[in-house]
């Protein structure tokens, strides 16, 4: 007995669902607006990121090459507004000689902007270079040096050291009517420096400080009434100090009231 027999029932049809027609018309549009809709983001991009057509520099300088700068420049115009690498332009700006610092920025639509600050030369650095007032040498080899600059020296490295120095040096100076014309620390370590009236003074090595402050007292008291007729004063001593006297003062009488602190016992030479 079969419990499901066909028996003479008649086939239910499932119902047929008819398709319209398909709107070629209307994808075709559709892609017509996803085209359009690319290619204005294409256009978007190349006017955001259209070639670099000026460069505007800023700043008063002199001894910044045009030429240099130009070069450095030129290649941020053949690339795209928006592909210019400005911290890489900026960094080959500042890296250019007498350039202090340098500030690149975008113009809308198709501009750099660049600033260009001149370094000041604060000091003359050995025979032909050039320091900033942070101590820093800018400059190793030139021929434009100001007559007015004092001249340090020192070994390699040595620069930010030697320009600390002088700046305390010269500050104390000037309240004195003076200056310093040169200061140099030589390979062992020895400090001598030029005053601007023509007077040399030996530190040497050790205790710089304290012969420092030794000096500006002597200067105070004894050296200053007679700076015309000084030569050099040596403050290598562990008290005390000794003066050199230039020529036409030796074939002089010394004045009975010359202090005998200038001249320290015979048997104690000058330490470094």
């Amino acid at each position: 007995m079969k419990l499901f027999g066909r028996g003479n029932r008649r086939r239910r049809e499932e119902p047929r669902i008819k398709l319209p027609p398909i709107p070629w018309v209307a994808i075709t549009s559709v892609l017509g607006v996803v085209v359009f809709v690319g290619g204005l983001v294409t256009a978007g991009r190349w006017v955001l990121n259209r070639p670099v057509e000026r460069v505007v520099i800023n700043g008063e300088f002199e001894r910044v090459s045009a030429d240099q700068l130009e070069a450095v420049l030129r290649k941020a115009m053949g690339r795209g507004f928006l592909a210019a690498d400005l911290p890489a332009i900026q960094e080959q700006v500042a890296a250019l000689p007498w350039v202090a610092t340098a500030r690149v920025s975008r113009q809308w639509p198709d501009t750099l902007d660049v600033t260009v600050t001149e370094e000041e030369p604060a000091a003359r650095w050995g025979a032909d270079g050039l320091l900033n007032a942070q101590g820093r040498l800018f400059i190793r080899h030139t021929t434009h040096i100001p007559a007015e600059l004092p001249r340090l020296s020192g070994p390699e490295g040595s620069e930010i050291e030697v320009a600390a120095r002088y700046v305390e040096i010269h500050q104390k100076l000037v309240e004195r009517g003076l200056g310093v014309a040169a200061l140099e620390l030589d390979g062992r370590g020895a400090w001598t420096m030029l005053l601007s009236n023509g007077i040399g003074v030996r530190l040497g090595s050790q205790d710089v400080a304290v012969r420092l402050a030794r000096f500006f007292e002597a200067l105070d008291t004894v050296v200053g009434p007679v700076a015309a007729d000084v030569q050099f004063v040596d403050m290598r001593y562990t008290n005390g100090f000794s003066v050199g006297w230039k020529q036409q003062r030796s074939a002089r009488s010394r004045p009975d009231d010359e202090p005998p602190a200038m001249d320290p016992p015979r048997e104690r030479l000058p330490r470094a």
